[in-house]
């Protein structure tokens, strides 16, 4: 998406500054809210890519709960968002599951093994807890093997030929997670899969989670097919169906505003940012992510084409090659969008490079800076 309607007023903001809009939240939010009220469905925040609790109250009108990857963000759903939270790791620990069976109401398993270690501590818990076990179908369209969770020798839930009866014993619900920044055809696609492979054990279930990797809210997704693919497993086994996207909820909700801060010359214009992208958005070199900056074209598209790199000692903190209608200068802010997804809850100190500060951007005009770091920020991480 490309957000040129950029009405923010950043001109006394500090930088390098995350700025999350709560208007956009709130469109997202009703889109999401829409497909659960024509469903049934349940959708939830995976706060794996968006962690902002100063968010929760805003969100928790239109999301049923969260879902977490361990068990600090499930005490962080738990504590700070309310209703359901449910939890998946590829691997739990003895002395970390009696602390997620007091926050957790549905814990899903990566393996049956771990189902059979962990079964007795879930049973003794006094907490009404729903477990179920992430199952493989073997099909996925992720072209991104680091994204893939279903390519030979993945390490992420269970294939048909790993079940039986006794192991499955005690579950109630088969959590898949196939998809990765994609529209409703590919989930059209893959159910066929996990209803051929899985048929026989989901007939046993309560329930069953799509998992992530929807973007619903994005302008070309495909609601209505969406709709289709979750009243298809509703009207077959009369289970209860949940989402948990991370990337819709707050989709094209926020930005990250740097500041130009010097320039190189190498064959070509280099500007020199006090944002890095190893620091604050490591999924533009692991993904790799071009981020669209605010009044940029692509290489050369416009006039005056740099380099964008960030103030690390990595030679390879390069954000992308971009142009503007007019040369950059020393103190030149520049906006980067999209930012709010995987971003804030990626960012590093390396090289004691300082974290941004996190600003919300509120309905009625106003900034409010949620959250600035420090230097004790960066040193109390480390002894």
């Amino acid at each position: 998406m490309i957000c040129d309607s950029f009405d923010i007023d950043i001109s006394k903001i500090k930088t390098p500054c995350f700025i999350t809009d709560e208007r956009f939240l709130r469109k997202n939010g009703e889109i999401l809210r829409d497909v659960q009220n024509k469903t049934g469905c349940k959708i939830l925040l995976a706060q794996k890519a968006f962690s902002m609790f100063s968010t929760y109250p805003i969100l928790r009108e239109y999301l049923a709960g969260t879902t977490a990857s361990g068990l600090y963000e499930a005490r962080l759903g738990r504590e700070e968002f309310g209703g359901e939270v449910h939890i998946f790791s590829p691997a739990y620990s003895y002395s970390d599951m009696p602390e997620i069976c007091s926050v957790a109401d549905h814990i899903v398993f990566n393996t049956l093994s771990q189902w059979q270690q962990h079964k007795d501590i879930v049973k003794k818990s006094t907490r009404n807890i729903s477990c179920g076990i992430r199952v493989n179908p073997e099909y996925a369209e992720v072209e991104t093997e680091l994204y893939n969770p279903c390519i030979p020798g993945s390490r992420m839930g269970c294939r048909a030929d790993s079940f039986t009866e006794e192991l499955f014993d005690g579950l109630e619900g088969i959590h898949f997670h196939t998809m990765c920044e994609q529209n409703s055809d590919v989930l059209e696609r893959t159910l066929p899969y996990v209803i051929e492979k899985f048929d026989t054990y989901l007939r046993k279930c309560k329930w069953v989670n799509f998992g992530g990797g929807h973007h619903i809210t994005r302008a070309d997704y495909d609601i209505e097919k969406l709709i289709g693919c979750i009243r298809l497993i509703q009207d077959k086994y009369g289970i209860q169906v949940y989402l948990e996207p991370g990337e819709a909820i707050a989709l094209n909700a926020g930005y990250l505003v740097t500041t130009v801060l010097d320039f190189a010359n190498n064959g070509m214009p280099v500007a020199i940012l006090d944002a890095s992208a190893a620091c604050h958005m490591p999924d533009v070199l692991e993904m790799p992510y071009r981020p669209h900056i605010i009044g940029s074209g692509r290489s050369c598209e416009k006039a005056y084409t740099y380099r964008l790199g960030g103030n690390t000692c990595l030679a390879g903190d390069i954000i992308g090659d971009y142009s503007f209608d007019k040369p950059l200068k020393a103190g030149d802010k520049l906006i980067l969008c999209d930012m709010a997804i995987y971003s804030m809850v990626k960012t590093n100190t390396f090289n004691g490079m300082p974290l941004p500060d996190i600003a919300l951007h509120r309905e009625n005009g106003t900034i409010e800076i949620i959250k600035s770091f420090t230097y004790e920020d960066f040193k109390c991480r480390l002894s």
